[in-house]
């Protein structure tokens, strides 16, 4: 307990110069905390956008094949690809086959990891409403099983019925923040009529998704509208079936499972091996959540070196500060302290400067990340996090840099002669 106050005393006897001690620990914990802390408010921001989709499947017609042998390139290969400039290549809608549902209910009923579809096309167009107007809105065609898979919710009216489709019915649901637009409300939006080019639509239901970002990368347009995929192909003169997504039961058998639909699909189109692809969000997101590691990892340890840095300060400091203290050494020791004492109490010494150096740092990164924590919650939808680890991580390690930076100064204490130091001067 003495060598802890002898350690407070002498750091509060010292305040300008322990402050510029601890400087370059300051820096070095706060640089950490704060980067960690970005690098955790992204992956969050990712899992936002791609977290809840990860147990769907794309399946999609490709001239490029994959090198494994197994006929479906994975996601780091179509990345390898894109980045090489081999990715560019297109096929033009002659060569590429029309896609039939019927395949994809095979696919369902015919491989068990595999418990439900959907099947969409697309297209983008202004609507209007009296004179209010949202324009390039994603305009998605959907099946009937649209919204079993995603299980969006309707906040106000109904979804589509399968007399919609039989009779191409004009009809249309908007998401919350189109009728937001149009409308000023779900309630307000429901049996309105909207129009879309030259063909009137009406409104039977707004849609909310419980996996709704706020990340505003993801959300750039003004909503989105759907309707039967029968109807917008039939308006708008493209194929029923543009895109296809199948829902996996278990995360852990995407790749497996993905990989069968895609080689049936293949087998069924009467395509060469390896034209159907897969791409599963899950695999991208752990791509992602990789990179911002390696980032994190990166810029940590740029950051890490001024910690290194402030610990050379320390010992060189210490080293100053047991010449200066010769005198003091040598009183204790002709006192009873033994070796140990004089040792412990300079490690200890150390520790301390070293430690609170790390908690200043710490409420230096926490206040950084207050305050430019609101404009990236805005802007990305999950702010940057402080977790406990690297909290509790960041000032232990900056404790056990005093520790290590505070041997040398401590033993040469310990072993200077009792008479020798009472005559220094």
């Amino acid at each position: 307990m003495q060598n802890w106050k002898f350690a407070i005393n002498s750091i509060m006897g010292h305040k300008m110069r322990s402050f510029l001690t601890m400087l370059g620990i300051i820096i070095g914990v706060m640089s950490v905390v704060v980067i960690v802390a970005l690098g955790s408010g992204m992956s969050n921001a990712f899992t936002d956008v791609l977290g809840g989709a990860q147990q769907d499947v794309s399946l999609f017609y490709s001239h490029k094949r994959s090198k494994n042998g197994d006929g479906v390139m994975t996601y780091q290969e179509m990345r390898d690809d894109a980045e090489s400039g081999n990715g560019d290549e297109t096929v033009s809608t002659e060569e590429e086959p029309q896609i039939q549902e019927v395949w994809v209910k095979q696919a369902v009923n015919d491989i068990n990891g595999i418990d439900n579809y959907y099947v969409t096309n697309n297209t983008t167009a202004t609507v209007n409403y009296g004179k209010k107007k949202a324009d390039n809105i994603p305009i998605t065609g959907i099946n009937s099983t649209y919204f079993t898979v995603k299980k969006y919710q309707i906040v106000a009216g109904r979804t589509l019925k399968s007399n919609d489709y039989q009779t191409f019915a004009r009809v249309v649901l908007l998401d919350t923040k189109l009728a937001d637009i149009l409308f000023g409300g779900a309630d307000k939006a429901l049996n309105q009529i909207v129009q879309l080019g030259s063909n009137n639509y009406r409104v039977i239901g707004v849609y909310k998704d419980p996996n709704e970002t706020r990340n505003r990368l993801a959300n750039m347009n003004n909503g989105n509208l759907l309707m039967a995929n029968t109807q917008l192909a039939a308006e708008y003169n493209v194929a029923e079936i543009m895109n296809v997504v199948v829902h996996v039961k278990k995360l852990d058998d995407v790749l497996k499972d993905g990989s069968a639909a895609a080689r049936l699909m293949t087998k069924l189109s009467g395509v060469r091996e390896g034209e159907y692809q897969m791409f599963d969000q899950a695999s991208q997101l752990a791509a992602i959540q990789s990179q911002v590691a390696i980032v994190q990892v990166v810029f940590g340890a740029i950051a890490g070196i001024a910690l290194l840095v402030g610990g050379i300060g320390v010992m060189n400091i210490m080293l100053v500060s047991v010449t200066e203290r010769t005198r003091e050494i040598g009183l204790r020791k002709a006192l009873g302290a033994t070796r140990g004492n004089i040792l412990m109490q300079f490690v200890i010494e150390s520790m301390v400067l070293t430690a609170i150096g790390g908690l200043i740092g710490l409420a230096l990164a926490a206040l950084i990340v207050a305050s430019i924590g609101h404009s990236l919650d805005a802007f990305f939808g999950a702010p940057p996090t402080i977790t406990t680890v690297s909290a509790v991580g960041s000032v232990l390690f900056s404790a056990t840099i005093g520790i290590v930076f505070g041997i040398l100064p401590a033993n040469k204490a310990s072993k200077l002669d009792p008479i020798e130091s009472l005559r220094y001067e």
